[in-house]
Order: structure tokens, then sequence, then C-alpha cells
């Protein structure tokens, strides 16, 4: 046997979360029945960063293991493409070591998160409407404070099953594009739920409700009742994964 990563891209409007889950359709079941029409077998996936429902991505990884020459490989995009729903795209297989992991072996992952605020129909469902004056400068502070920190726990839903709350951000801004303001954030790794709470905090003080001051008690009480949690997926992108030098090329 031979591994694997598959690069895809994908909306997630239509899908309940990236990973597999019970009596729900998600990116993973969507690619694995594709996988299973065209190779006529089931291939078993492990996937990179799982992402909630709604939330899309530009960059995600799954691997598999199964027997192709790299001919095959070449082959195999174009059929999965017709295959899949128009909103997911496989856009690359990449014959990687054994013993490579698309998740362990990720190093960064980055995320970007766009609001809008002037009403426009053709944002409604790829970014959050956010129609209320927002101080930027301040927002920037509260984003470059974050790199100071290491402990995340006030930014994770409850209940979830990590060893602890350390992340590593080393990127993290605000900026205006063209009708809209982008969150952009890179790090080591994410808590679940951590970039939607990180945009919803900074949101609140970006308004008043909140102060510097007060965006540094929540991080450092750790204190999830005071994190907003409350912005909508469909705002949120996975931007990419990052691997070491030599993981995409055997």
């Amino acid at each position: 046997m031979a591994r694997y990563f598959i690069e895809l891209s994908y909306l997630g409007e239509n899908y309940s979360g990236f990973q597999k889950q019970d009596n729900a359709n998600t990116v993973q079941s969507e690619l694995e029945k594709a996988l299973k029409i065209y190779f006529r077998i089931k291939v078993e996936l492990t996937g990179s960063s799982r992402t909630d429902a709604g939330v899309s991505a530009n960059m995600n990884f799954f691997h598999f293991d199964f027997e192709l020459n790299d001919e095959e490989v070449v082959k195999a995009i174009y059929p999965l493409n017709a295959i899949l729903p128009n909103d997911i795209s496989v856009n690359r297989i990449i014959r990687v070591s054994d013993d490579a992991h698309c998740r362990f072996d990720a190093i960064s992952r980055t995320y970007k998160y766009v609001v809008y605020q002037l009403k426009n129909p053709f944002l409604q469902s790829r970014a959050y409407y956010y129609p209320y004056v927002l101080d930027m400068e301040r927002m920037n502070e509260a984003a470059t404070i974050l790199m100071a920190y290491t402990n995340f726990e006030a930014f994770s839903k409850k209940h979830v099953q990590v060893k602890d709350f350390r992340c590593k951000i080393s990127e993290s801004f605000w900026t205006r594009g063209e009708g809209v303001m982008v969150y952009q954030v890179t790090g080591n790794r994410f808590l679940r739920g951590m970039v939607r709470g990180l945009v919803g905090t900074m949101l609140k003080l970006g308004t008043g409700k909140l102060t510097l001051k007060n965006f540094e008690d929540i991080i450092n009480e750790k204190d999830q009742t005071k994190t907003d949690f409350s912005v909508p997926g469909h705002g949120l992108y996975l931007e990419s994964v990052a691997y070491s030098e030599g993981i995409l090329k055997k």
C-alpha cells in the first residue's frame, strides 16, 4: 500500500462540517462516496483540520492508503471532480512517505474570517453581516496581543477532549478589503470554536463593549463564559495548511 495526501477546496454552507458524522452530510462523506464510485472499493480517509458546519476551506487535506501508479493518480482527479458536488473540488493527489500524517505533520494552519458592514446580497452566505461602527485600530491591538499568549482555554468550546489548551499564534491581524474586513490568524493548532470566539470577542471590543484590559482579562482568567462564540460559520475559511519542507515531496 502507498500513502497519498488529497488536497481539496470546498464551500461549507451545505455541509455539517468536514469530518464524517452519523446521520449528517459532510465533506468527508461526499469524498468517500466519490472515491468508492471511482475506485470501486471503500477508501478510508484521515482528515487534517476539522471545520464546523458552514465553514469553508481554500485548502484542506485528507490522507488515504491505496495502491496507484503515478499515471493513475493524475487520471483520478478529473473523474473525482466530475462525481463530487460542485461545491467540493479535488485540487491535488500527492504521493507521500508511508508514515506521513496529514494532521500530525501539519506545522501551521491559517484561517480567515470575513465581515461586511454594508448590506450585500452577494456576501450574505460568504461573510458575516455586522453593520456597526468598528474601531479597527483597537481590534488590531487585541489581535497583536494574542501572539504574546499560549493558553487559549477562554476561546475553546466547553467539553472538548484535548490534553491542553496551548497554541502558538504566529500571525494575527485585521485588514480592510473591498467592502469587507478580514481577520487572518496563523497558529500551530486551533481549539474547537477558537477562531470564531476570537472574532466575536474582538468585534465586541471594536464596538466599545469591551476594553483591551477586559480582553486580556478574559484570556488570563480562562473564562469561556465571557467569550462571544456567536459569529456564524459561513464567514470562516481555512485558508491553508502548511507542512515541513519535503512532506509533500516523497
